[in-house]
């Protein structure tokens, strides 16, 4: 009973938004898994780890994320209240296996037991991200990519939020941060479970549905730029970390800007019981215009179904079509997809999973400006990215890949420029790599969807994530670890340390060439699906059109 009145609550208008609100709170604790730079430090002294054994912990963080193929297998056979369960539950017990660590209310594990409490870890992000982001992309069709921009957007958020927020309440003690990671998700996956659900009624491609979706995204997008905002000026002005009432006042704003994407369903359910008031009494050409806003049109991708349907026996499907999961990984552009994003995200990575160590030779002794840093212009490149990209799909026929082309050069720059290890290079380059970062995440996950369908769109998602575990394994585990450790000398503890710029300038160099082979892959990706996006631009057209005319 309870479960049938949710699902039809997830059919209307306002039951999508709330379902996507609570996506975005989920997302707000998702990305956990980039804090390790904020406590990895602590487990490096309690266990006497070299550098190179410390980046294997992160590596171990970051193969969790392997097991995410799970996730995609499920995501089309249970509900997503059980996708975010699992993850609560794993995250549950990988952090709080790490906190009894920390607070040396334990040994220290053997090595080979933190590396299975790490995976896990990271393992639960998969499942948590899988839910909301299947589940609202399938309700939000026509709005793939500032549905992409805006979740996404709240990941790299949620890293300055964990942040900011052990900083306030617990002057940035590890122990308590890691209490933090264990149980906040598993409060809000609770919260999410009840109203997160896939509706039967989705947003069309175009029109007044989509103008009214736009306009949805644009509130919550000023919403989390708000909250973007308040969090750097928290971290540059050092507001909000002494532990005092100033402290509690700044967690106390934080949480009203955090719930106050609630409002959008809210007005949405509002119009929604005003238009059904006035359709009470209108005529039956007034009622059907009412309930124009909350139609379904055909989705984008499955528009093509009469042509698939076309083929021949054994015949591939065109770019932009549904594909199986063998079809896609047989594809030259689904390769040219993942190699591309491993050198954006795997390079990016590697300064995420080091920043901590990278501080040190810098002659840092707090490193947290840093990281929020990183997770707060991430942000701001997700949420950019998603948003502009998918105006001048609409507007210019331009490929989504373009973006990811242009985010390589950027980030070969910042490498460059922290390569010399000027002053200030580590801030610089922390901005730098979290905006590209945030621009490779959120402007590959529409992309594959609308190169490859959304049937099995979830595994296919699971598979491009595979690489951070590979990235992280090449460029922080094999390439950053070895490197530093040639530089590093031995403390008495059994581990060791490097100070200057030398210790990273071979990294930096190496990832910088790295980058530049991306920029090649997005240009050729780019050219190959012209035609893809020229007919999505023209769908999108039409749609417009079309509703332009139903409204007159």
């Amino acid at each position: 009973m309870v479960s049938s009145a949710l699902d039809a609550m997830a059919g209307t208008a306002w039951g999508r938004w709330l379902g996507l609100v609570a996506a975005v709170w989920v997302q707000c604790i998702s990305g956990n898994n980039y804090t390790f730079s904020n406590y990895s430090d602590s487990i490096k002294t309690l266990m006497g780890l070299t550098q190179l054994q410390l980046n294997g912990l992160s590596v171990a963080k970051d193969v969790g994320k392997a097991f995410g193929l799970l996730a995609g297998l499920a995501s089309d056979r249970v509900p997503t209240w059980l996708l975010l369960a699992i993850g609560s539950l794993e995250g549950f017990l990988g952090y709080g296996a790490q906190w009894l660590v920390v607070s040396k209310t334990v040994a220290p594990l053997p090595y080979w037991q933190m590396c299975v409490c790490l995976c896990l870890g990271g393992n639960s992000t998969t499942w948590m991200n899988t839910a909301v982001l299947v589940t609202c992309i399938r309700n939000f069709r026509g709005s793939r990519g500032p549905v992409s921009g805006v979740l996404k957007g709240f990941v790299g958020l949620s890293t300055a939020i964990f942040t900011d927020l052990c900083s306030a309440l617990f002057a940035d003690d590890p122990a308590s941060f890691l209490v933090m990671l264990a149980v906040v998700p598993a409060a809000v996956c609770a919260i999410a479970m009840v109203f997160l659900r896939e509706g039967r009624v989705v947003s069309g491609v175009g029109g007044v549905s989509d103008e009214a979706d736009a306009r949805g995204f644009a509130a919550i997008s000023t919403l989390a730029v708000a909250i973007a905002l308040y969090l750097l000026a928290a971290d540059l002005t050092g507001l909000g970390g002494d532990g005092g009432p100033i402290s509690t006042i700044f967690v106390a704003v934080l949480l009203i800007l955090l719930a106050a994407p609630v409002a959008v369903p809210a007005h949405v359910a509002w119009r929604s019981w005003m238009r059904t008031r006035k359709a009470a009494n209108a005529d039956a050409e007034n009622t059907a215009a009412a309930a124009a806003e909350e139609s379904t049109t055909t989705p984008l991708l499955l528009a093509s179904k009469t042509t698939a349907e076309a083929r021949g026996p054994g015949e591939r499907p065109r770019l932009g079509e549904e594909h199986t999961i063998a079809e896609a990984l047989s594809a030259l552009d689904f390769w040219l997809l993942f190699s591309s994003f491993l050198m954006g995200v795997g390079t990016g990575l590697a300064v995420m999973n080091n920043l901590g160590q990278m501080g040190v030779a810098m002659g840092y002794s707090d490193v947290s400006l840093f990281v929020s840093m990183t997770s707060i212009w991430g942000f701001f490149g997700r949420i950019a990215s998603g948003t502009i990209s998918e105006h001048f799909i609409k507007t210019r026929a331009m490929p989504r890949p373009v973006w990811n082309a242009a985010s390589q050069v950027l980030m070969c720059a910042g490498y460059v420029f922290m390569a010399f290890g000027m002053p200030g290079s580590l801030f610089i380059g922390s901005v730098v790599v979290g905006v590209c970062y945030g621009v490779r995440l959120a402007v590959t996950v529409p992309t594959a969807s609308e190169l490859f369908g959304l049937k099995y769109y979830g595994l296919i998602y699971n598979i491009l994530i595979l690489n951070l575990p590979l990235g992280s394994f090449l460029f922080s585990g094999l390439l950053a670890g070895l490197l530093y450790d040639a530089q590093a000398t031995a403390t008495p503890g059994g581990g060791n340390t490097c100070v200057g710029a030398h210790c990273y300038r071979g990294v930096f160099s190496v990832m910088a060439v790295a980058c530049v082979v991306g920029f090649v892959l997005d240009v050729i990706l780019s050219i190959r699906t012209k035609r893809v996006y020229a007919k999505i631009h023209e769908a999108k057209r039409a749609s417009r059109l079309a509703a332009t005319q139903r409204v007159s």
